[in-house]
Protein backbone atom coordinates (compact mmCIF):
# COMPACT_ATOMS: atom_id res chain seq x y z
CA UNK A 1 0.00 0.00 0.00
CA UNK A 2 1.36 3.91 0.03
CA UNK A 3 3.87 4.87 1.34
CA UNK A 4 2.95 8.49 1.36
CA UNK A 5 -0.33 10.65 3.00
CA UNK A 6 -1.17 12.39 -0.44
CA UNK A 7 -2.75 8.69 -2.23
CA UNK A 8 -6.42 7.82 -1.96
CA UNK A 9 -7.34 4.79 -1.07
CA UNK A 10 -10.74 4.06 -1.92
CA UNK A 11 -12.49 1.09 0.59
CA UNK A 12 -15.80 -0.62 0.09
CA UNK A 13 -17.07 -2.75 3.17
CA UNK A 14 -20.37 -4.82 3.83
CA UNK A 15 -21.06 -7.36 6.38
CA UNK A 16 -23.84 -9.87 6.28
CA UNK A 17 -25.43 -12.31 8.56
CA UNK A 18 -27.64 -15.19 8.87
CA UNK A 19 -29.65 -15.04 12.22
CA UNK A 20 -29.23 -11.42 13.73
CA UNK A 21 -27.20 -12.80 16.13
CA UNK A 22 -26.23 -15.84 13.92
CA UNK A 23 -23.28 -16.99 11.42
CA UNK A 24 -21.84 -13.86 9.52
CA UNK A 25 -19.64 -13.27 6.75
CA UNK A 26 -17.54 -9.88 6.11
CA UNK A 27 -16.40 -8.41 3.00
CA UNK A 28 -13.45 -5.50 1.78
CA UNK A 29 -12.67 -4.29 -1.22
CA UNK A 30 -9.50 -2.01 -1.69
CA UNK A 31 -8.40 -0.14 -4.77
CA UNK A 32 -5.05 2.08 -4.71
CA UNK A 33 -4.45 3.19 -8.10
CA UNK A 34 -4.80 0.05 -10.33
CA UNK A 35 -4.39 -2.29 -8.03
CA UNK A 36 -7.39 -4.14 -5.99
CA UNK A 37 -7.27 -5.94 -2.85
CA UNK A 38 -10.16 -8.41 -1.37
CA UNK A 39 -10.27 -9.38 2.21
CA UNK A 40 -12.70 -11.39 3.56
CA UNK A 41 -14.26 -13.81 6.64
CA UNK A 42 -16.59 -14.52 8.90
CA UNK A 43 -17.64 -15.56 12.26
CA UNK A 44 -19.88 -18.42 13.72
CA UNK A 45 -21.92 -15.96 16.67
CA UNK A 46 -22.09 -12.61 15.16
CA UNK A 47 -24.65 -9.77 14.16
CA UNK A 48 -25.25 -7.67 11.18
CA UNK A 49 -23.23 -4.86 12.68
CA UNK A 50 -20.28 -6.34 13.68
CA UNK A 51 -20.02 -7.91 10.46
CA UNK A 52 -19.94 -4.05 8.80
CA UNK A 53 -17.57 -3.13 11.50
CA UNK A 54 -15.24 -5.80 11.05
CA UNK A 55 -15.05 -4.94 7.20
CA UNK A 56 -13.84 -1.70 7.64
CA UNK A 57 -11.64 -2.71 10.59
CA UNK A 58 -9.88 -5.53 8.31
CA UNK A 59 -9.21 -3.52 5.78
CA UNK A 60 -7.60 -0.68 7.71
CA UNK A 61 -5.45 -3.22 9.55
CA UNK A 62 -3.52 -3.20 5.65
CA UNK A 63 -3.27 0.29 5.50
CA UNK A 64 0.30 0.98 7.16
CA UNK A 65 0.78 4.73 6.66
CA UNK A 66 -0.99 7.62 6.79
CA UNK A 67 -3.59 8.02 3.66
CA UNK A 68 -6.24 10.12 2.28
CA UNK A 69 -8.90 7.36 2.17
CA UNK A 70 -12.61 7.04 1.08
CA UNK A 71 -14.39 4.59 2.84
CA UNK A 72 -18.52 3.18 1.23
CA UNK A 73 -20.57 1.10 2.91
CA UNK A 74 -24.08 0.59 2.95
CA UNK A 75 -24.33 0.75 6.95
CA UNK A 76 -25.91 4.16 7.91
CA UNK A 77 -25.00 2.36 11.54
CA UNK A 78 -21.23 2.76 10.53
CA UNK A 79 -21.18 6.00 8.98
CA UNK A 80 -23.30 7.67 11.67
CA UNK A 81 -22.00 6.37 14.00
CA UNK A 82 -18.06 7.85 13.00
CA UNK A 83 -19.46 11.32 11.48
CA UNK A 84 -22.15 11.92 14.21
CA UNK A 85 -22.09 9.50 17.40
CA UNK A 86 -18.62 8.59 18.35
CA UNK A 87 -17.30 11.58 19.89
CA UNK A 88 -20.23 11.80 21.76
CA UNK A 89 -20.11 8.18 22.85
CA UNK A 90 -16.16 8.68 24.06
CA UNK A 91 -16.86 12.05 25.52
CA UNK A 92 -20.23 10.17 27.48
CA UNK A 93 -17.92 7.30 28.91
CA UNK A 94 -18.83 5.10 26.01
CA UNK A 95 -22.92 5.66 26.60
CA UNK A 96 -25.56 6.45 23.82
CA UNK A 97 -27.96 8.97 24.25
CA UNK A 98 -30.09 6.42 26.27
CA UNK A 99 -27.51 6.34 28.86
CA UNK A 100 -27.10 2.23 28.03
CA UNK A 101 -23.29 1.22 27.22
CA UNK A 102 -23.03 1.29 23.54
CA UNK A 103 -23.20 -1.67 21.15
CA UNK A 104 -19.89 -2.94 20.03
CA UNK A 105 -17.82 -0.69 21.93
CA UNK A 106 -14.33 -2.83 21.51
CA UNK A 107 -15.16 -2.45 17.46
CA UNK A 108 -16.09 0.94 17.27
CA UNK A 109 -12.82 1.41 19.25
CA UNK A 110 -10.35 -0.67 17.17
CA UNK A 111 -11.77 1.73 14.51
CA UNK A 112 -11.17 5.21 15.95
CA UNK A 113 -8.11 3.88 16.28
CA UNK A 114 -7.29 2.29 13.39
CA UNK A 115 -8.48 5.66 11.52
CA UNK A 116 -6.71 8.11 13.52
CA UNK A 117 -3.81 7.79 11.47
CA UNK A 118 -5.52 8.89 8.08
CA UNK A 119 -7.98 11.51 6.82
CA UNK A 120 -10.78 9.23 5.74
CA UNK A 121 -14.41 10.49 4.31
CA UNK A 122 -17.07 8.22 5.47
CA UNK A 123 -19.79 7.49 2.64
CA UNK A 124 -23.18 6.03 2.56
CA UNK A 125 -23.95 4.21 -0.48
CA UNK A 126 -27.08 2.57 -1.42
CA UNK A 127 -27.03 -1.34 -0.94
CA UNK A 128 -28.27 -3.32 -3.81
CA UNK A 129 -28.63 -0.49 -6.09
CA UNK A 130 -26.15 -1.23 -8.75
CA UNK A 131 -22.72 0.04 -7.14
CA UNK A 132 -20.73 -2.69 -8.75
CA UNK A 133 -17.86 -2.66 -5.96
CA UNK A 134 -20.72 -2.91 -3.21
CA UNK A 135 -22.76 -5.47 -5.22
CA UNK A 136 -19.47 -7.66 -5.19
CA UNK A 137 -18.96 -6.84 -1.28
CA UNK A 138 -21.91 -8.10 -0.54
CA UNK A 139 -21.60 -11.25 -2.51
CA UNK A 140 -18.47 -11.93 -1.09
CA UNK A 141 -19.42 -11.42 2.31
CA UNK A 142 -22.27 -13.92 1.73
CA UNK A 143 -19.90 -16.71 0.06
CA UNK A 144 -17.29 -16.06 3.41
CA UNK A 145 -20.59 -16.60 5.49
CA UNK A 146 -21.54 -19.46 3.92
CA UNK A 147 -18.01 -21.13 4.02
CA UNK A 148 -17.67 -20.16 7.72
CA UNK A 149 -18.54 -23.73 8.79
CA UNK A 150 -16.77 -25.92 6.44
Amino acid sequence: MPKNGNTAIKIFADGACSGNPGKGGYAAIIKYGDKVKKITGCSHHTTNNRMELTAIIEALRTIKSPCHIHIFTDSNYVVRGMNEWIMKWEKNGWKNSSKKPVANRELWEELLRLSSNHNITWNWIRGHDGNPENELCDRLAKEAMSKCNK
